[in-house]
């Protein structure tokens, strides 16, 4: 990649795990009401024809990785485990008293957090206590993280005899200085253990998470990284830009300095270098930052047009309605977010009172419906059109306009009401997506919001 196209694009963007962006949310006129009713609207829409998804959130941890940008708390102390499921299950009573029927879950995750914080018997009590009220998918798909230190073969065996199927493991690097600088050291020797014990156990998707921008990490520690996954052989792997915004994440990401990181061309040529010795094994690219065998359902997802992207990452599964429970968690009805509150005191305090603890949350209108298709079919799929009226909008002259400086540059194609992004132009996703992002257009941020681009 050229350093002119690095300069040009290197600014500060969204992922777009939605859109809206949580930043550009109309909180004043959002309410707990509004959101029952949408997640009502979609429920009665999907519930008999897909199901819906569910993300659990488990925030605990023993230590503090200076990386993640994840809602957490620190603790040692694992009598939090089991207060903290009883107020996720009484969450979770609360929506099934909102829903006319009981859910069919066609998706659930474990995230967190270090979900294998909590000891298999009472992860066990979450997934039997909460399948007691709905039913299953027939594809349905179950999945967690977990930490290579303290994933046991108890916690595999127990939630795969559950109906887990699929495991991803962070890595981030194998190099103990940069394990250091991000206070998450774990050996390669912990890593191969949980992998092969999940294979030999029968999980049939295994993911590692690989993210490159670290501090004091080079393209040398990237390679020997990438060369001892691929010995591993995972069936996906995440492998992303790390996200430095201490200024929203506090403290934690502030344990280095900005100059111990790489360089933005540094950065992007640990990203190249690393793509080429996965796609040399059979890993493809599938969306931004993520890479799978073929064999894989994210592969086949890409392959079929049904790779659905969301709070989650992206996944195999498209639901219209996401339900997030645990503190920080975030809905999602298609028509509207919702998410909780951040404080584990408040949220069982909210669950005390009967109340789903929302805190916050924006309602779409009828041209985010149409922009967040937009930018979700340019996340998934590297193209979108709008030969269909219905995703035409007002302001899509200006945003051709801007897609054309995309064009001069070969990051992109135009067709005939339709532009496709080029390989050349894959690193620039989020770039591209920003031209179709009218509410950042708008009103752009008068404080850093988002980490860089590239």
């Amino acid at each position: 990649m050229s350093q002119v196209l690095i300069n040009k694009y290197n600014v500060a963007g969204p992922r777009y795990t939605s859109y809206p962006t949580v930043p550009y949310w109309e909180l004043n006129s959002f309410s707990l009401s509004q959101w029952k009713t949408t997640l009502k609207r979609a429920f009665v829409e999907s519930n008999t024809s897909e199901g819906l998804s569910l993300y659990i959130h488990l925030p605990f941890c023993e230590s503090l990785c200076t990386f993640c940008g994840c809602h957490k708390r620190i603790t040692k102390q694992h009598n939090v485990e089991s207060p903290y499921l009883k107020a996720v299950l009484k969450e979770w009573s609360l929506y099934c008293e909102l829903l006319d029927e009981k859910p069919k879950i066609k998706e659930l995750h474990l995230g967190g957090g270090t979900p294998t914080f909590f000891s298999p018997e009472n992860l066990k009590f979450l997934i039997t206590e909460l399948l007691k009220t709905s039913k299953l998918a027939e594809d349905y798909e179950f999945s967690f993280e977990g930490h290579p230190n303290n994933t046991t073969e108890a916690h595999l065996q127990t939630l795969f005899n559950l109906g887990f199927r699929r495991v991803s493991f962070g890595v981030q690097d194998y190099n103990l200085k940069v394990q250091k600088a991000i206070h998450r050291v774990q050996p390669f020797k912990n890593v191969k253990q949980v992998t092969e014990l999940a294979r030999k156990i029968g999980y049939t998707s295994i993911g590692h998470d690989i993210i490159f921008g670290l501090p004091f990490q080079t393209e040398v520690d990237v390679i020997e990284t990438i060369k001892k996954t691929r010995t591993l052989k995972p069936d996906r792997l995440a492998f992303y830009s790390y996200a430095h915004v201490p200024w929203i994440k506090g403290n934690g990401q502030r344990g280095f300095s900005d100059s111990d990181l790489p360089s933005a061309a540094s950065k992007r040529q640990q990203y190249e270098t690393g793509k080429k010795l996965l796609e040399a094994v059979g890993y493809i690219e599938i969306g931004m930052d993520h890479f799978a065998l073929e064999s894989d359902s994210l592969f086949k997802a890409m392959e079929y047009k049904t790779l659905h992207r969301n709070f989650m990452g992206y996944t195999a599964s498209k639901t219209q309605a996401m339900i997030g429970l645990g503190v920080s968690a975030i809905s999602d009805s298609w028509y509207g977010f919702a998410q909780n509150v951040k404080s584990i005191e408040d949220y069982y305090h909210l669950l005390e009172e009967n109340i789903i603890p929302v805190v916050k949350g924006h309602i779409l209108n009828s041209e985010d419906l149409v922009i967040r298709k937009h930018i979700l079919n340019l996340m998934c799929n590297f193209s979108t059109s709008w030969e269909n009226a219905e995703l035409s909008f007002k302001e899509l002259p200006e945003v051709l306009v801007k897609l054309k400086e995309f064009e001069k540059d070969n990051l992109l194609q135009f067709e005939t009401k339709k532009v496709t992004i080029t390989e050349k132009g894959k690193p620039f996703i989020r770039n591209i997506c920003m031209a179709f992002d009218l509410r950042l257009q708008r009103k752009r941020p008068e404080t850093a919001l988002f980490s860089m681009t590239i």
